[in-house]
This record gives structure tokens, sequence and C-alpha cells, in this order.
């Protein structure tokens, strides 16, 4: 019951701090922010909570190898999005994701070897997104339901998701962890509200942010076999934010030369 309270506190926060920040301060935000572990994290640390330290570590190696899916979910939408509308951007991206993901479910790679993959793959996907433009900050005004019905959406998606997990396996609870949830739903809405340029700077920023969810859990998969859930849990959180931080006066640098 305990850990129920935790995933309907937790979940809300999360996707509403975020709403709210890509409404102030502009898409890129928005998208550095949930470039952040911000469902594949609580997805672990509640799987942690319920299972044995084998179980998390082995999800927290699913979740890095979703970082491939991401890259691939965020170029293909990007590069969509300059030629088509957001529902052909949007299917079109979830089917590369997808197809990445069915993939990497048979494929295992030691530690040391897929963190410096991912790294690699994350320059490489910010090396070959579109040109970034300046778009036009328009100012909207959301229904009642938008940030309501986002909050819902996560919370849902959480609390399946670790529902199933002892059904499904540590591997693929990792990798369905990264599902771009809170990034198809700010992208789409920087797609429909500013076009294909928008969305783009949204996942101009969540790449970035991505560096933070691999420091995370590089931190995470380090400390788990050796220390308490408090400890790694801790230890990852103040790793990602710092290195969320330096991630972030990059992005300011690249919006203020563009």
């Amino acid at each position: 019951m305990n850990i129920l309270i935790l995933k309907l506190i937790l979940a809300p926060v999360i996707i509403g701090s975020a709403s709210l920040a890509g409404r102030k301060w502009g898409p890129a935000v928005s998208g550095w922010i949930v470039g952040m572990p911000l469902t594949s994290g609580p997805v672990i640390f509640f799987v942690a909570l319920s299972h044995d330290a084998t179980f998390a570590y082995n999800a927290s190696l699913g979740t890095l190898s979703g970082g491939f899916s991401l890259v691939v979910f965020c170029l293909v939408y990007a590069w969509l999005a300059l030629r088509y509308n957001w529902v052909v951007s949007i299917v079109g991206s979830l089917f590369a994701y997808g197809a990445i993901t069915a993939w990497m479910q048979n494929m295992t790679f030691p530690f040391v070897p897929l963190f410096l993959a991912v790294f690699v793959v994350i320059v490489l996907g910010i090396r070959f997104m579109p040109k970034e433009t300046d778009i036009e900050l328009v100012e909207s005004k959301p229904g009642a339901w938008d940030i309501p019905s986002r909050i819902l959406i996560g919370t849902s998606f959480i609390l399946l998701l670790t529902g199933i997990a002892p059904f499904i396996g540590p591997r693929l609870t990792g990798l369905l962890s990264t599902i771009p949830l809170y990034t198809a739903i700010l992208t789409i809405y920087a797609h429909r509200q500013q076009g294909g340029m928008g969305a783009v700077h949204v996942l101009h920023g969540l790449l970035h942010g991505l560096f933070a969810f691999l420091g995370f859990f590089i931190t995470l998969c380090s400390l788990l076999p050796h220390a308490g859930i408090a400890v790694s849990f801790m230890a990852a959180i103040i790793v990602a934010l710092l290195v969320q931080g330096g991630s972030l006066l990059v992005l300011k640098q690249r919006s203020q030369s563009a």
C-alpha cells in the first residue's frame, strides 16, 4: 500500500512539473526536462522496492539499452515533422522505436560497452538532428483537461508496467520503461501549436537531457549490486542533476548561437 501511495504521488508531480515548465520556458526546456529518467527512474525504483537487487540491476541494464530506441524515436519524429503532420510523425517514430526495442530484447551487452555505445549514439543523434531555426512562441491556453489528462496517462503507465514486471521479466520491463510517453505528449503539443520546428526544439532538448538519463543509470548499475536501494538511487539522482545542469548550459549556448 505504501508503494502504491508513492506511485500515485510521484508520477503526477513529475509530469505536471514538466508540462508547466514547458509552457513557461519553451519547448526545448520542456524536452530537456523529460530527458531526465522521469518514467524509467520511478519504474526501476518501484521495481527495486518489490524485487531483489539482481532483478533491479537487470531491469536497469534493460533501461540503459532503451537509450538506443529513444534516440531513434527522436530522429525519426524530427525529420518526419518537417514534412508531415503530427499523426504521421508519431506513428512513424513509434514504429521505429518499437522495432529497435524488439531487436534489443534479444541482445545483451556487458555494462561498460553498453554505456559507451549509448553515449556515442546520443552524440550522433544530436549531430544528425535537423538544424534548429527560430520559432514563434505562441500564447495558448490549453483546456482544463490538458495537464490532468497527462498526469492520468503517466501515472497509469507506471502502475501498469510495475504491476506486470514479474510476468515480463526484468529486461523487457527496463526496455519498456523508456517508452517516450511524456516526450510524445509534449512533442505532439509543440508540433500542433508551433509546427514541425516546435517539435524539433523539444526533441533537441530531449537528446541533450539524455546525458542525465545515462548518468543516472550508469550510477545505478554500478551501485545496486553493492549498496542499498536508498544509497544507489540518491547517488544516481545527484549524478543526473549534475549532468543535467551541464547539459542545460550547452542547450542555452546553442539557443543563443542559433
